[in-house]
């Protein structure tokens, strides 16, 4: 089972603050997949701060999204927050 995503904001050097359904918080590096297919766009950053909720998960303007769950497993939980 994974946890869908209820907000993300985008941060500086490519992070994403991810909050999921149980409230926690955790960051994401996108860096590590900036030369990778589609996500290659997010290099633009104005693309990249396009990053919106969709449905459980995120999407970017270019139509580039993410698996929920891999968003979770490969993401640092924030000291301090659930």
């Amino acid at each position: 089972m994974y946890l869908a995503i209820t907000d993300v904001k985008p941060q500086e050097n490519y992070l994403l603050l991810l909050t999921f359904e149980n409230g926690e918080k955790r960051q994401f590096d996108m860096k590590p997949y900036l030369n990778i297919g589609i996500f290659e766009d997010l290099k633009d950053y104005n693309m990249f701060k396009t990053v919106r909720v969709n449905f459980d998960t995120i999407q970017w303007d270019n139509d580039a999204d993410f698996d929920p769950e891999i968003l979770y497993e490969q993401s640092q939980k924030i000291p301090g927050t659930l």
